[in-house]
């Protein structure tokens, strides 16, 4: 666990699964969803359903809630992009816009790089967004990260074209901060 004043980052827990349902899963078109990957599909599904996946989801490694004032409000992740495991991507998701614009994810971001750089034997921490989510790229601006690349004109949402963006940070930046 991480807490920075009010925000903190802990592993999932058995109590947080419903209160983590009901913001991803119980309603078919989220709020959340325009600036998470909004060009890909995202349905709703049934707390039952949704249960079986989520077991996996306690106490896991690579994904952790966040929480403002102990109430559960999002969450961060990581991935690896090769088998190798040298290449690791993160990611937040704040579901509900009254938490947006105030600085939580930047925070929560800082953590997590952090205990990522802490706990894992990575050289490079990076994450992926696409050129509408003007917010994620200021938080990674902020974090230090280095825009590594931009593929133009792949992800396709409301009628238009938008890059996929792709930010970094090496252990050694990282440290230097």
């Amino acid at each position: 666990m991480y807490k920075d004043q009010e925000l903190t980052i802990r592993p999932i827990q058995e109590k947080d699964l419903k209160r983590l349902w009901e913001l991803i899963y119980k309603e078919d078109n989220p709020e959340w969803k325009q600036w998470d990957a909004p060009y890909f599909s995202h349905e709703s599904m049934s707390y039952e359903h949704f249960l079986k996946e989520a077991e996996s989801w306690i106490d896991a490694k690579s994904r952790w809630v966040v929480c403002v004032n102990n109430d559960v409000h999002g969450t961060v992740s990581y991935y690896y992009e090769d088998e190798q495991k040298n290449w690791l991507e993160m990611g937040i998701i704040f579901y509900e816009g009254n938490n947006w614009g105030k600085g939580y994810g930047t925070t929560a971001l800082k953590l997590w790089v952090n205990h990522i750089f802490t706990q894992l034997p990575v050289v490079r921490v990076g994450l992926t967004t696409w050129s509408g989510n003007k917010r994620m790229i200021r938080v990674a601006e902020k974090l230090g990260m280095t825009m590594e690349g931009r593929i133009r004109n792949v992800r396709y949402y409301n009628g238009e074209y938008y890059d996929s963006i792709r930010m970094g940070i090496l252990r050694e930046e990282w440290n230097e901060q």
